[in-house]
């Protein structure tokens, strides 16, 4: 009954190295929506998320 859509927005460099395998880390801002029934989005959110440019890996920041 509802469906979820992701779209990426863009790409950017970030500073720092991926701790697994010290490849680049590149910064994605995803936006998100989910709809039910495919009639109006109920929710919209714009994320970023981090993943490493070598291996792949999505990679959590922690303060």
């Amino acid at each position: 009954m509802c469906d979820d859509e992701e779209r990426e927005l863009g790409r950017q460099e970030a500073p720092g190295t991926c701790p697994h395998c010290g490849g680049k880390v590149q910064a994605v801002d995803v936006e998100r929506r989910w709809r039910c029934c495919c009639f109006f989005p109920i929710c919209f959110s714009i994320k970023r998320k981090y993943c490493c440019t070598l291996c792949s890996r999505r990679l959590v920041l922690y303060f």
